[in-house]
């Protein structure tokens, strides 16, 4: 048992996190309103057994889907209500009939087009997923489908939505004033990215055709293992694991998976960094990263390693970490224990949060890039552009501007610098491997660090880390001309226009956060923009 985890165990923070003690996660005390916010984010202690009681809910409103001849259906959400569909679709699991499950989770024109020209109206259920129900892509989304199912459905489009949202915010009004289908009310005390095994995970779940009783009960077992106050608590072993590296210096959490398992890589990534990134601080989750030679990672990571029993590589690979002494902490799930992991990793990271002291369930700097985002929408209704401070120079076939920050005189983290790509190019898959390829180079060139952001859905998991955690971060933000302008209905600008504005709005809070930026534009949309990534990867 380490230092910390017994130390943990001897403060009984497990009895006083199911205790609801708010001083657990509270900064420096904190004030009331704190304590409340934080009382009202941990409502995802009670989840698994509350699911218990929905299941028969859920599995009755998919055979209605199914039975009114619906065979797809396509989520509109963003952070945690997208990422744990994700992973739901593509992690091996036990499932019956269930309808194909699309995830739209960003603003891009090339993404929403081709999501648009694929679209059987007739067979389709749009599932609107906002905890706050103002989220402006889920918003924007919403528009543009609702235009589209309005043209082909007329006054029977409402049958084809359905919205998961909490009590009293402006998508519910939507839903009921459009009649959707069905008005889904998640309990509105548990945040966004502890959401998976909430109604935001569990409709999903349901319509993909899951064993839901297997899921939930999964999640009900690792509930109660994470109730003991010891080293035989999963959940208090890795957050310790994750603290206790991240306190040294060693905070760039890689996670290895095997290929089946890669979509929960990202579920993760916001989870933990979202949670942890604020105050200087933070873990840096690292996934979808290739398999490299141990000595092309640097002492500042620390590794967790998923071994279902096909991951032999992987394994080979925690083998090898752990003959060379480097910080690993194995998990071992299983095909029915996916409700499990999703549970122990939640209590992980609250765990980690409170041991380094941070509160997990705020997000401060996650506004302030909405913020900057309408500021720039507002910017170029008033004058008819962006407005770019520091401007471009124009380099041979893009645009480059960059802002580096002034030296800082306080003492250098401990920890080392990373890379993170911010990529809102237009929408390509094949562009995922060759980013990964390319990352696997640097590392093995330099030993860098690197984590790729998808705009604008990093803004709701890596981005709070990316501002609030420590200033160790170099940043490459992307960004393109598109072929196409769609315009959002009941709005003034069109995707394009909205994704540029987000990423712009980015910029602009990483320069306030005093971050090392640079801001590479491709003007031609007809570019090979891959051939210019590679490039600009290439020679940084």
């Amino acid at each position: 048992m380490s230092d910390l985890l017994s130390q943990l165990a001897a403060d009984q923070l497990v009895s006083r996190i199911w205790g609801r003690d708010t001083a657990t996660f509270a900064r420096s005390g904190g004030t009331p309103a704190v304590h409340d916010a934080i009382r009202n984010r941990l409502g995802w202690l009670d989840a698994p057994e509350t699911a218990a009681s929905q299941i028969g809910v859920l599995e009755a409103f998919a055979g209605d889907v199914r039975a009114d001849g619906l065979t797809h259906a396509c989520l509109l959400g963003m952070g945690g209500s997208s990422l744990c569909a994700e992973v739901l679709r593509d992690v091996p699991a036990a499932r019956s009939a269930g309808l194909a499950l699309t995830v739209l989770d960003t603003t891009d024109e090339r993404a929403i087009r081709e999501a648009t020209e694929a679209l059987e109206p007739a067979r389709t259920l749009f599932l609107v997923a906002s905890k706050s129900g103002s989220t402006i892509e889920v918003s924007a989304l919403e528009r543009h489908f609702w235009s589209e199912m309005t043209r082909e459905a007329g006054d029977a489009a409402g049958r084809h939505f359905a919205a998961i949202t909490d009590p009293g915010t402006p998508l519910a009004a939507l839903a009921a004033e459009k009649h959707y289908r069905r008005l889904f009310l998640n309990a509105p005390d548990i945040g966004g990215r502890y959401s998976v095994l909430s109604l935001f995970g569990l409709v999903p779940a349901a319509l993909l055709g899951l064993d839901l009783a297997t899921l939930v009960e999964s999640s009900r077992t690792m509930a109660a293992a994470c109730r003991e106050e010891g080293s035989g608590n999963p959940g208090l072993a890795l957050g310790a694991f994750l603290a206790e590296h991240a306190l040294a210096g060693r905070d760039k959490l890689t996670i290895v998976l095997p290929d089946a398992w890669r979509t929960l890589g990202a579920w993760i990534e916001q989870l933990v960094a979202e949670s942890t990134g604020k105050d200087g601080r933070g873990v840096l989750p690292v996934v979808d990263e290739p398999l490299g030679a141990i000595h092309e990672y640097r002492e500042d990571r620390a590794f967790v390693a998923v071994l279902t029993p096909e991951a032999k590589e992987e394994r080979a690979f925690a083998e090898l970490l752990e003959r060379a002494r480097r910080p690993v902490h194995r998990l071992t799930p299983t095909v029915t224990g996916l409700g499990a992991e999703f549970f122990r990793w939640e209590f992980a990271t609250a765990v980690a949060g409170a041991a380094i002291g941070v509160n997990p369930f705020d997000e401060p700097n996650v506004r302030e890039a909405k913020v900057r985002t309408q500021a720039q929408l507002d910017a170029r209704r008033a004058t008819g552009r962006f407005q770019l401070d520091p401007p471009f120079d124009r380099r041979q076939g893009y645009l480059r501007r960059a802002h580096r920050p002034e030296a800082d005189p306080a003492p250098a983290p401990a920890s080392g610098p990373y890379l993170a790509i911010l990529d809102y190019l237009p929408s390509d898959p094949r562009r995922l491997d060759l980013v990964r390829r390319l990352r696997g180079a640097l590392r093995e060139t330099d030993h860098t660090v690197s984590t790729h952001g998808i705009g604008p859905r990093y803004l709701h998991s890596t981005g709070q880390y990316h501002k609030g955690g420590p200033a160790t971060g170099r940043f490459v933000l992307l960004t393109a001309a598109d072929a196409s302008a769609t315009p959002v209905p009941g709005t003034d600008y069109t995707f394009n226009t909205l994704k540029q504005a987000q990423a712009l709005g980015d910029f602009d809070a990483l320069v306030a956060a005093g971050r090392d930026v640079v801001h590479y534009h491709i003007e031609d949309p007809g570019a090979d923009v891959s051939e210019t990534l590679e490039n600009l990867l290439r020679h940084l």
